[in-house]
């Protein structure tokens, strides 16, 4: 197993700690060290990539896990928020909600997020029986980069109400509310896009062999 490989797993290993600390509210700012957590296996992922390029270490093993590492980080964040209510660390909270609102709209947008995953998938386990391997795209990688902001954004914000939500309650929790809406947007078009792009792309593979 090659440097790029060994630091895609480490990101798989990291997915475990961040969980255990974004719901650990026995541990002082456990969503901030989950969030800082999560922001290291981001940074992974560019890591990772981008050393297999410069060094030429591109295998097989690593188009498998790099994409599998991804969804399973960011699966993993959207599945948190929306099935994770967050408590204010006040006297007698009343607020107790997901952080993202309404309800319906993360739920959504992990069945969004999720289907597309599950049919790329499919199209790799199509192409693996005809010994093809098919790598990520650009539109993929930018839709994990926007993946990966939105949750970032939303990990710190869940982390603002747990511990300062006084100081956010008002117009400032309405500003924050705009601008989780506008990046959960942009990650659930670019999901789509990139799904539409990727199946486009590779057609051949659902094709009958003579």
């Amino acid at each position: 197993m090659n440097l790029p490989n060994k630091i895609t797993l480490c990101r798989i290993l990291l997915i475990p700690i961040f969980i255990f600390f974004y719901l650990a509210s026995f541990v002082p700012y456990g969503k901030l060290i989950a969030t800082l957590v999560f922001m290291i296996a981001c940074f992974t992922d560019f890591l990772d990539g981008n050393i297999a390029r410069k060094r030429n270490l591109v295998t097989n093993l690593g188009k498998f896990l790099d994409p599998i590492a991804d969804k399973v980080l960011v699966l993993a964040g959207l599945i948190l928020l929306i099935a994770c209510p967050v408590t204010p660390n006040i006297a007698n909270p009343q607020v107790i909600d997901a952080i993202i609102y309404p309800y319906y709209v993360g739920i959504i947008a992990v069945f969004i997020i999720l289907a597309r995953e599950f049919i790329v998938s499919a199209f790799r386990q199509i192409a693996a029986t005809k010994n093809v391997v098919l790598a990520a795209d650009i539109y993929g990688k930018v839709k994990t980069v926007f993946q990966m902001i939105t949750l970032i954004f939303y990990f710190l914000y869940a982390f603002l109400v747990e511990e300062f939500y006084y100081a956010i309650k008002g117009p400032a929790n309405t500003v924050l509310n705009l601008i989780g809406y506008v990046l959960l947007a942009i990650t659930v078009i670019m999901t789509i896009v990139s799904g539409v792009k990727y199946i486009t792309n590779n057609l051949q593979v659902l094709k009958d062999e003579k």
